[in-house]
């Protein structure tokens, strides 16, 4: 589905307002609807609900819930490249492919690294095995690119229509709570984590039905919800969109040689950037990969995604004279694998 086949006014506001801010009560389709009736948007609860269920059933959302941070969950995640020569270039996805705790992998243009994947598992140490396996079923070199720092993580796509900004929050109409003591799991919490890591039900109590299946109080799943919103365990509640069915097909990995001292600074910065839905630091490889900054931007066409990538470049340029060797942009051209990160391990790991 393209970005305007079958959306009407009221889709396009329901996706740009509920990316994030969905409201953590027991019947939230009561308050959220009257947030969009009083932007203009007029919807009912009812209406609102069979909505996000449409959106959802056509492949519009990929699903609607929290957007769980697997890295304060437990366990550990890396991005890693590598060659993969063209004549053998199945032989050797199909090889990474079937390592279990490889959870994406992507061809990108690039006259040498052209496979990128990331690496999931419960135990951090377990990430230099699992590159040592591919390695020698491969014969190609892996290069890790852990994440050194996070500057953003906010994946959001809005459309043209009615709260463009997608500045819609009501995460705040949630019960007050204080945050844990520690980042461990309890085996409740673990419990509600994988329950909750596909997607709350489409329904207008959907707190509550997780509550009845996992047989525990409602009140207690909206306060760990909420809690673990405001510790950054979830990233937010709301809406998730499936970015190809809204036309941002255009997916550029752009990747920066940023003066170190200047990290600081330009990190912020490039986050600020509406448009740019990742923004990481992590490690260069001498020789091989000179670049120490990601950010990465989504397009719903080649020239929106150039005229993104050139407003990157130019807040760059605001702080050093940036050379053409000293940046390069890797779009995606074929999607290899993509798979859950197993989270249920990576919790059971954190489990106490």
């Amino acid at each position: 589905m393209s970005e305007t086949a079958g959306l009407d006014r009221i889709d396009r506001a329901v996706v740009n307002a509920y990316q994030g801010g969905f409201p953590v009560v027991e019947r939230p389709f009561e308050p959220a609807a009257a947030a969009l009736r009083d932007r203009g948007v007029d919807v009912t609860a009812a209406e609102l609900l069979d909505r996000i269920r449409s959106l959802d059933e056509e492949g519009v959302l990929t699903r609607f819930g929290a957007l769980i941070n697997a890295a304060e969950i437990g366990g550990a995640a890396t991005l890693v490249a590598m060659h993969a020569p063209e004549d053998r270039f199945e032989e050797v996805a199909n090889l990474v492919n079937a390592h279990r705790e490889v959870a994406h992998n992507y061809r990108r243009e690039h006259p040498h690294l052209n496979m990128w994947f990331v690496v999931s598992v419960a135990d951090a140490d377990a990430v230099g095995r699992v590159l040592g396996e591919i390695e020698a079923e491969t014969g190609q070199e892996t290069y890790n690119l852990p994440k050194r720092r996070e500057f953003r993580v906010e994946a959001k796509f809005l459309l043209d229509g009615p709260i463009p900004e997608g500045d819609l929050d009501l995460s705040g109409l949630g019960p007050d709570v204080d945050p844990a003591a520690d980042g461990a799991l309890t085996p409740d919490e673990r419990d509600l984590v994988v329950e909750i890591q596909g997607g709350l039900p489409v329904t207008e109590t959907p707190y509550a039905d997780v509550a009845g299946t996992l047989g525990v109080d409602v009140e207690w799943v909206l306060r760990t919800i909420q809690r673990f919103d405001g510790e950054g365990k979830i990233r937010r509640v709301g809406v998730v969109p499936n970015h190809y069915a809204l036309g941002y097909t255009e997916n550029g990995m752009t990747v920066w040689d940023v003066p170190d001292e200047k990290l600081d600074v330009v990190g912020p910065e490039v986050a600020a950037l509406d448009f740019v839905t990742h923004c990481y630091e992590r490690p260069r490889h001498e020789g091989v990969w000179p670049y120490n900054f990601f950010a990465m931007t989504h397009g719903r066409s080649e020239a929106e995604s150039e005229r993104r990538i050139r407003e990157v470049k130019a807040t760059m340029d605001d702080h050093w004279d940036v050379g053409a060797d000293e940046w390069d942009s890797l779009f995606s051209t074929e999607i290899l694998k993509k798979t859950g990160i197993r989270l249920d391990e990576r919790a059971d790991a954190n489990t106490r």
